[in-house]
């Protein structure tokens, strides 16, 4: 079903003018909580220390590139067990966060069940920072911290809690269903949260003939054609998938009809019209898994294709894909200082924790 209605800032008068979104607060490091910085040379000790974790990567990271990422990753790797912390990485990390620093890695839905199976008391969040608020909203008793805070998301950062409660007034008693990348203060003002793996099976479980979905317009668009449900929409969108086209696409496909592409919903209708499979990050790794094609198109952010190339070398990668600024943000270093000095710590007033864990667990225990 076409979406029957979509809604940005500038259709709302009351919208203050210039109003943004906040990010998530972070307290600065505690004083007499930090450890020293270690030696990050390359020597024999480090090379066999991490020779195991270079073999999960050697088809992604050049060896001579290998001693420079080492001794970080070994201190990494050393600091979790001293402090008790937990890594999660979103897909999109690099190779080297993904595979050899990560506890945990996957999608946002992934992400946010596994945060709430944690047993660590500090979670590092390897993503952005929306990722970081919903671990910090799950765990809310765990030290939560993000390597770096302005790692933010062009969704997240297209809609306000404001925002949501003007299109409750004017869309009374319909039930609103925010994608997992908003703020907390928009998971506050919604009924129940969902990811690009459960979009439509969150939609169909309010058993509403209407329901406003945001704020990404072309995840929208999928689920409107995946349901009978009217979807009123956002005109948030991803700044990576957003800029994929049919037409390039198209012109791969003329190079080589025997290339497979694969494709996220966050993308414009034209491109996952010629696709062979859109799924979430998540259903298009499993998709590579279980097909295991001679030559792969991932039309997502670039660092998936090379996690994905990682654990299966025999697929060959294409690379028209885009790369996330933000993602990028987070990097060996930054986790390294994150550990030693315990910064930058999301805190979220508690009062607004409560109303967003809601929406939150409720997309969670539609799912178990």
């Amino acid at each position: 079903m076409p979406i029957t209605a979509i809604y940005g800032p500038d259709d709302f008068a009351e919208r203050p003018h210039g109003q943004t979104i906040s990010r998530p607060s972070t307290a600065p490091a505690r004083p007499g909580l930090a450890l020293p910085m270690p030696a990050l040379e390359w020597t024999p000790e480090v090379e066999r220390a991490t020779a195991s974790l270079y073999e999960r990567v050697k088809h992604v990271i050049p060896p001579i590139e290998w001693p420079l990422m080492a001794p970080t990753i070994k201190a990494i790797n050393e600091l979790k067990h001293a402090r008790n912390a937990v890594i999660l990485a979103h897909n999109y990390q690099a190779p080297e966060i993904f595979h050899c620093v990560a506890d945990i890695g996957g999608d946002s839905l992934q992400l946010a069940v596994e945060a709430t199976k944690v047993k660590a008391d500090i979670i590092v969040q390897c993503g952005v920072h929306f990722m970081a608020e919903t671990a910090k909203l799950l765990n809310p008793g765990k030290t939560v911290l993000i390597p770096d805070s302005r790692a933010g998301c062009s969704l997240a950062a297209s809609i306000t809690g404001a925002d949501v409660r003007l299109l409750r007034e004017k869309f009374p008693r319909v039930p609103v269903v925010a994608y997992v990348n908003t703020s907390a203060e928009v998971k506050a003002e919604v009924d129940i949260c969902c990811t690009s793996s459960n979009a439509v099976q969150v939609v169909e479980s309010l058993n509403a003939p209407s329901v406003i979905f945001l704020p990404d317009r072309y995840l929208a668009t999928y689920v409107a054609s995946k349901t009978d449900v009217k979807i009123i929409a956002w005109k948030g969108a991803c700044e990576v998938h957003e800029r994929f086209t049919g037409d390039e696409l198209r012109g791969l496909r003329e190079a080589d009809p025997s290339v497979q592409i694969i494709a996220h919903p966050e993308c414009p209708p034209d491109v996952l019209a010629e696709a062979d499979f859109t799924g979430s990050t998540a259903h298009m790794i499993s998709w590579v898994r279980n097909k295991r094609p001679r030559r792969l198109v991932m039309i997502t952010e670039c660092s998936m294709a090379d996690n994905v190339r990682a654990e299966l070398p025999d697929v060959e990668m294409l690379r028209p894909c885009n790369l996330c600024p933000h993602m990028k943000r987070i990097t060996l270093a930054n986790i390294l200082e994150s550990l030693l000095t315990l910064r930058e710590e999301v805190t979220i007033d508690p009062a607004l924790a409560a109303r967003a864990r809601r929406s939150v667990e409720r997309m969670i225990n539609l799912r178990n």
